[in-house]
């Protein structure tokens, strides 16, 4: 009997279907990956910006980690949008209790929009109590300046940037540079696992449908791990993988702000 490769996505849903789970389901299935979901919140927003959240009851969302988990498994788990201290400390209680190594966390704290997701008490609780948890997080340039606490000016930057966020070289932590001014455009990830540090270059392109990318590239990282790929084969697909949706999802025009990346480009066009 055949099994499938199984990806979890603990996060918020957007109802305009270009980030949180929606762009995580999209992603996992792109990358050949069934997926399952634990939704945290209800985010009442589109491409233009986000109105409103509406959080799910804490232990709802334990309920439903723990549903999916009793069942049928997982393995590799995503966590994005998680909005307050209780939700943090409760998911990774509930996590510690299954015994599942790829965990990929994206600490969303701001959408696309500039609009801010995550309350101010909560950072606190994310740096102290989630992230030396999991096996990788994957902050874009704000968000990393939040958990550092100071800015990052420039390019040059990132590589003490990425091993400052690793919690003293256990946590491995991918930074995108898509905030940086540079044409070509670095990310750098740090593998705690390896002591490493590996450059991930491309070319910016010039679009507005930036909506959903740090979901999507997260998830992508999510799936190849799920697949048993290691961690730098799975960072290096999931870039090849982002940077085609965003090449091939500047071409369409979807709503009046930031437009969503193309998650089934290798399907259709």
């Amino acid at each position: 009997m055949k099994k499938y490769r199984i990806a979890l996505s603990i996060a918020g849903s957007d109802p305009s279907g270009g980030a949180g789970i929606q762009a995580d389901l999209k992603t996992f299935s792109a990358c050949g990956c069934y997926g399952a979901t634990a939704i945290v919140a209800v985010v009442d927003e589109n491409t233009v910006g986000v109105t409103g959240v509406h959080p799910v009851p804490v232990p709802f969302v334990t309920g439903q980690i723990k549903s999916v988990l009793d069942d049928i498994g997982a393995d590799a788990i995503k966590i994005g949008m998680l909005h307050s201290s209780e939700l943090i400390v409760a998911v990774r209680d509930t996590l510690s209790k299954y015994k599942i190594r790829n965990i990929v966390f994206d600490p969303v704290m701001v959408a696309t929009s500039g609009d801010k997701l995550l309350q101010d008490e909560a950072i606190t609780t994310l740096k102290n109590e989630l992230i030396p948890f999991v096996r990788v997080i994957t902050p874009n340039i704000p968000e990393a300046e939040i958990l550092l606490g100071k800015k990052i000016a420039t390019q040059e930057d990132l590589p003490l940037v990425v091993k400052s966020l690793s919690v003293g070289g256990t946590v491995s932590v991918l930074l995108k540079a898509g905030h940086l001014s540079n044409e070509e455009l670095t990310d750098v990830f740090y593998n705690a696992e390896t002591d490493e540090i590996i450059k991930l270059s491309s070319k910016r392109v010039h679009t507005k449908n930036t909506h959903g990318t740090g979901c999507t590239f997260s998830s992508a990282i999510t799936a190849f791990l799920a697949h048993d790929k290691s961690l730098n084969e799975s960072i290096r697909l999931a870039k090849e993988y982002i940077n085609q949706t965003i090449v091939t999802g500047a071409a369409y025009e979807i709503g009046k702000g930031h437009g969503p990346v193309h998650h089934f480009f290798n399907f259709w066009e």
